[in-house]
């Protein structure tokens, strides 16, 4: 290793690489990490802080609406987009800072520049014209929004990356897709006031989520006065003279908005870094092929977080990280655990849930217990808020464990996150059953669905 310039190399500043470089520094190894962009990665710049600041922002209207249900006069409210904007950039730059700062504060050394390999030990960073030698290199580049070049007047399109900074709030947006992110910004669009289209192609929205939570938030969604189309996608777009924007649907609906947004899945960042030059195996999707470990088919390449195409979540890519300085410098090999991974989505109301759908337990287990409960959460009952609560847990019959835990409602995602640790440890449903209820909470219906809502046997529905 002393013939080397680092014992490690990171090609990537997000969460993931910046971790790895960070514990690796502290364990006294040399290290070197390089970023094109800026440090902190898509969910510090451009992905989960700022998007959650903006459901912070776009949540106001209704808080005062309800406000008036409690007592409370609200005078006339008014946004300023650009002081949100503003905001949001201190912030970032406040957290880029940091991350910088705790590479280099733990010894490792950081580059501004892109990165290529041009051989299994080398590194050329583009910027500075600097070539640098690495007895491990990681590649934890991330992904990027997936483009639509063969969508007719795709150039007038924009991404979630752009949606943070556009200079004006628009009156219109079309937003196409129907996962998390295409989710996540149309709740926030609409909440500031701007008349939101969601236009996905499935049959029903968040593809990856239990049913009953997709049909919920559906329902809420369109409530609140959301237009989602499903079936459609858009056949092309095209610039008015007025500068606003047709977007031709599949449906044979045209829809004019001032800004149609893509969130049609996202790809691994592995493009120019010279990876096929060294025979580094990929994926068709150009997602990089590694093993249990998140080694490479090259001895000393590693590769996590979004670029491996796994599972793309950013305390993901962290985990992965751990277990890479575990295995490759604490000579305890440590596989990422990619199991029972709680999760949450932003929308309004918020989705939380862990461990397996009601769909995909049937197909795994021959006796499914259905736990349910749909209910207007206490906050609602002052304010008038016709908005329910759902409440699921999926509980296999034979073990009584519980398989899956599902939330639609206020404060979800922090519930799920609690769920998570018990569910990871193989809770039964007995010891929901056994757990005390904190009164008045919405999450006390967790412990206190005493009789399954329906069982499925062997894939027949049961009441």
């Amino acid at each position: 290793m002393a013939g080397y310039d680092y014992d490690l190399f990171v090609i990537g500043g997000g969460s993931g690489g910046v971790r790895a470089a960070r514990v690796a520094a502290a364990l006294g190894k040399r290290v070197g990490i390089a970023e094109e962009y800026r440090f902190g990665g898509t969910c510090v710049i451009r992905g989960c802080v700022p998007k959650k600041l903006y459901v912070y922002a776009s949540q106001f209207p209704e808080h005062f609406a309800d406000a008036a249900g409690y007592g409370w006069t609200v005078p006339e409210a008014s946004f300023n987009w650009r002081t949100l904007v503003a905001n949001k950039d201190r912030e970032i730059s406040r957290l880029e800072a940091i991350y910088k700062k705790n590479v280099e504060g733990a010894g490792g050394e950081t580059f501004h520049s892109r990165a290529m390999i041009v051989d299994p030990h080398v590194v050329h960073l583009l910027d500075d014209d600097r070539t640098v030698t690495a007895d491990q290199i990681l590649i934890a580049t991330g992904g990027r929004p997936a483009a639509h070049p063969a969508l007719p007047g795709h150039e007038h399109c924009i991404f979630s990356n752009e949606a943070f900074d556009l200079k004006e709030l628009p009156k219109a947006i079309m937003i196409e897709g129907g996962g998390y992110i295409a989710v996540e910004f149309a709740n926030i669009f609409h909440g500031l006031g701007v008349d939101t289209t969601l236009v996905y192609r499935g049959k029903e929205i968040l593809s990856r989520f239990d049913m009953d939570l997709r049909r919920t938030l559906h329902e809420t969604m369109e409530k609140k006065g959301i237009r989602i189309l499903c079936h459609a996608v858009s056949e092309s777009i095209r610039k008015r003279p007025d500068g606003r924007l047709d977007a031709l649907l599949t449906t044979g609906q045209t829809l004019t908005v001032d800004q149609v947004m893509l969130a049609i899945g996202r790809i691994p960042n592995t493009q120019n870094m010279g990876l096929e030059g060294i025979g580094l195996e990929m994926t068709q999707a150009g997602a990089i092929k590694v093993d249990e470990y998140s080694r490479t088919n090259i001895d000393n390449i590693w590769a996590i977080g979004d670029v491996t195409n796994r599972v793309q979540l950013t305390p993901v890519a962290i985990h992965e990280a751990m277990c890479f300085v575990e295995t490759a410098f604490k000579g305890n090999p440590t596989a990422p655990d990619h199991d029972t991974i709680a999760t949450a989505v932003f929308s309004q109301p918020e989705i939380g849930t862990v461990g397996l759908s009601e769909d995909e337990a049937v197909k795994r287990f021959a006796d499914v217990e259905i736990y349910r409960a749909s209910f207007r959460p206490m906050r609602h009952t002052l304010s008038g808020r016709d908005e329910k609560m759902l409440m699921k847990l999926v509980v296999d019959g034979a073990s009584r464990k519980v398989l899956g835990a599902h939330v639609l409602g206020p404060d979800a995602g922090e519930m799920a996150q609690l769920l998570g640790i018990p569910l990871k440890a193989g809770v039964t449903k007995d010891d929901f059953d056994r757990t005390m209820a904190v009164h008045p909470t919405a999450a006390e219906e967790l412990v206190t669905m005493y009789k399954p809502t329906y069982r499925v046997k062997d894939g027949q529905r049961v009441q």
